[in-house]
């Protein structure tokens, strides 16, 4: 089965699947394999968010667009959020003139309480979402080749398809964005209060050839919660 490179989450998915009458049942979404390509929201340079941390000197920027609420999400196939998982957009400006490598990248959540969270696998999606027990895949560390022993739902790819990276180069002067998924079942609330994102491991070659690793770039999503609306009280 063809594979195509892809960042969103953290695999390698399968490019295409045969769907079977046993194939697992969301509870509460309706059914129906057929599907269309969604277009993805529009992305802006990474430095007009309220999230970001700029890197002059290494002339790229890397901001985060968490979705608390599915409404604000609303593109999505399958209702991640309502199932305990945290959609964030990673949004990467390339200001140089050297293409950026993804290959190693390495996304993780950091709690309050501290534990790194690597970005959730289509089969961990597939496993929290759907009623029938999917088999583990077989993981390879890092931004990963995950080795598909079972199916993963088909609306899980296709939103991978639309809404993740669609490649791990970021070409130079460009922006490039993609959506990861965080499981925050079992934090306490508010999660994001905190909370960091935290990116390292991304890589530029220069004109000899020879791979250079950009320092680590750090989210406070404390930034983000202090950017939102205040809600306005009742009764104004």
């Amino acid at each position: 089965m063809p594979t195509h490179r892809n960042l969103a989450g953290t695999a390698v998915l399968a490019a295409s699947f045969f769907v079977s009458s046993a194939y697992p049942v969301l509870a509460g979404v309706p059914g129906g394999m057929s599907d269309k390509p969604r277009q993805a929201p529009p992305v802006d340079p990474a430095a007009k968010y309220a999230l970001n941390d700029s890197h002059p000197n290494e002339k790229v920027t890397v901001a985060a667009e968490p979705c608390l609420d599915a409404k604000a999400c609303p593109f999505f196939r399958l209702p991640y959020v309502s199932h305990g998982f945290l959609p964030v957009r990673v949004i990467i400006t390339n200001d140089r003139d050297d293409a950026l490598n993804l290959d190693e990248v390495r996304i993780q959540f950091i709690p309050a309480e501290g534990d790194k969270e690597p970005a959730a696998t289509p089969e961990d999606l597939n496993r929290r979402l759907f009623t029938m027990r999917q088999a583990e895949g077989t993981k390879v560390p890092l931004i990963p080749l995950t080795i598909h022993h079972e199916p993963v739902d088909k609306k899980i790819l296709n939103d991978d398809a639309d809404f993740g990276f669609q490649s791990t180069i970021v070409p130079p002067h460009s922006t490039r964005a993609g959506y990861v998924f965080y499981d925050t079942k079992g934090l306490d609330e508010p999660f994001l209060k905190g909370a960091e994102l935290y990116l390292k491991e991304m890589r530029y070659m220069d004109a000899k050839n020879q791979m250079h690793e950009l320092f680590a770039f750090s989210l406070p999503f404390d930034r983000w919660l202090a950017a939102q609306p205040k809600p306005v009280p009742e009764g104004k």
